[in-house]
């Protein structure tokens, strides 16, 4: 039998052939694309492509993920040395929404990875990649030529966050250039074991969460220097002191004016009270108290009690301890 003709999608009017894009995967919108230099070009002319976003992970495993409108459909590239999985595709389906996965084969993976990244980005019309997963010492002898290749092809990373996989691996160089030459407007996470306090990277500013697990390298005058909303510090050697200096400028509004929620590892509050606010004006508030405050990632939490220190333009910093993940922390939050 005769195969059917194809269907000439390129001969329907614009808004009918949009129409069929929209009906598309993201993998299916790629392959057309890479059809022809008409393909290309028609594709590249579709007003919808803002619903989409752009993901991608230079880890152990090189990633790209185009997600559609509402995270409804996200497709996956992921580049292997492995070319038995060449052009495999797995596909999972939950609460209605899909996940498409395609391994491409290459036995230069990293520059395979750019090409399609650039591709993908010319493609969507994007100059903001939505989500940047880096494990900075993956493809060590990359990481500099991986940053000025975003450097060069993005204008900004929504989040960021920086990995490594063992970690007496001395990354401090190589992050410290990418957080130099990449612009982070939303969110940013470090998992990096940073060896000392010398350490020179520029920790971005005006972001909505910044979050440090190994937080051991931001002292006193880096922590003045931070200017978040969230601001999520773990492991962090920061004296009593200390806290009592930042406690009175943040009182006196000479740092964090933007600050709405501060959180470290769990302090003993009325040992915070006596070490920390033993000359600061503060308020106890009874345990019977029940009050709502924002927490991390703009989640709530019905706290009892809590400590108040009041800002000379009438704002309050409550102090609290609370439950994140199994594990008590200590936090601020500001109303």
């Amino acid at each position: 039998m005769d195969s059917p003709n194809p269907f000439p999608i390129l001969r329907l009017p614009f808004l009918a052939i949009e129409e069929v894009f929209k009906a598309m995967n993201s993998f299916e919108i790629i392959n057309f694309s890479m059809i022809s230099k008409r393909t290309k070009s028609v594709t590249r002319q579709m007003t919808f492509y803002s619903k989409y976003s752009i993901r991608i992970n230079a880890s152990e495993m090189l990633e790209i993920w185009v997600a559609g409108p509402k995270y409804m459909t996200q497709c996956f590239y992921k580049f292997t040395t492995n070319q038995e999985i060449n052009g495999e595709v797995v596909e999972n389906t939950w609460n209605s929404r899909n996940e498409l996965l395609v391994w491409k084969y290459s036995n230069n993976p990293v520059e395979e990875w750019k090409k399609l990244v650039k591709y993908v980005l010319e493609i969507f019309k994007k100059e903001t990649i939505d989500l940047l997963l880096m494990t900075m010492d993956a493809f060590v002898n990359q990481n500099v030529s991986t940053t000025d290749f975003l450097k060069t092809n993005v204008k900004s990373v929504n989040e960021c966050y920086l990995f490594q996989s063992v970690k007496e691996n001395d990354i401090n160089e190589h992050a410290a250039y990418l957080l130099k030459n990449i612009k982070i407007t939303n969110a940013f996470s470090s998992y990096l074991h940073i060896k000392n306090d010398n350490f020179n990277g520029k920790i971005p500013k005006n972001l909505k969460e910044l979050k440090i697990h190994y937080s051991q390298w931001i002292g006193y005058e880096r922590l003045l220097e931070i200017d978040c909303k969230s601001v999520i510090l773990e492991k962090n050697l920061i004296t009593n002191k200390e806290w009592n200096m930042f406690f009175k400028k943040w009182i006196a509004m000479k740092t964090h004016l933007k600050l709405e929620y501060l959180e470290i590892d769990y302090r003993d509050i009325e040992k915070f009270r006596a070490l920390v606010l033993h000359d600061i004006p503060h308020e106890v508030v009874d345990r019977r108290v029940k009050r709502t405050f924002k927490t991390r990632r703009n989640e709530t939490q019905e706290i009892s009690g809590g400590i108040d220190i009041k800002r000379i333009d009438g704002k309050t910093a409550t102090l609290f301890v609370y439950r994140v993940f199994s594990t008590d922390r200590f936090a601020m939050s500001i109303h």
